[in-house]
């Protein structure tokens, strides 16, 4: 058994969606001064590796504690999106004999974290999505800053898997090696458990793979 970090690493400065609140992290309380050390963490809901809730789209949609415990944990499928040009699309075809409740996509978009770069990721279609929400996928996963376009005007993919309460996760890492794990006939759960946040739209996540 081989566990997996598929997380990135939660610091000062680091890469956020346009127009999301910049994350900053500094000593509150110091050993010298207070005896212990505490950082103090200003961060938006949707920083660093992250679930989305259906809310997070619709006012009218489940929030992160309306969601069952089974929608962040589980076996998990990795599709190999990797070798697309920046800002592919990724169609319905990419998940035509796809089943299970968790699906991962590797478009391999991790390797541009902390550049510029990172906003030209691959995207899932309207389309994909929908295939995915009829195969019966409730999770799905993603090593890029989001399943639509980015920055984007509308937010398809979004709405079409929130709409079915599905959970979304974002800015995933490592996902190669689950790849290569899966080609080997590995089997692979994930955990993708939240901060619980009341009420929230969604939050930062220690995603991890248990690679059987």
């Amino acid at each position: 058994m081989e566990l997996v970090d598929l997380s990135v690493p939660i610091e000062e400065g680091m890469p956020v969606y346009p127009g999301d609140p910049e994350v900053s992290v500094g000593p509150a309380l110091t050993v010298a001064r207070d005896g212990v050390n505490v950082l103090e963490l200003h961060l938006g809901s949707q920083s660093g590796t992250h679930v989305d809730a259906p809310f997070h789209v619709d006012d009218s949609l489940p929030t992160l504690d309306d969601l069952p415990l089974e929608r962040f944990y589980g076996p998990a499928v990795v599709v190999d999106a990797t070798g697309l040009a920046p800002r592919s699309p990724i169609g319905a075809g990419a998940f035509q004999n796809v089943e299970g409740p968790i699906v991962l996509v590797a478009t391999g978009w991790s390797a541009y974290w902390g550049t510029d770069a990172y906003q030209g990721h691959p995207f899932l279609t309207e389309e994909a999505a929908a295939r995915l929400v009829e195969r019966g996928v409730r999770t799905v996963g993603i090593d890029a800053l989001s399943v639509d376009p980015t920055p984007a005007k509308d937010f398809p993919a979004h709405r079409v898997l929130c709409g079915a309460h599905a959970v979304i996760t974002e800015n995933l890492t490592g996902l190669e090696r689950l790849l290569d794990a899966q080609a080997r006939g590995r089997p692979i759960e994930v955990s993708l458990l939240p901060i619980r946040l009341a009420g929230a739209d969604g939050a930062p996540v220690r995603a991890v793979a248990r690679v059987g």
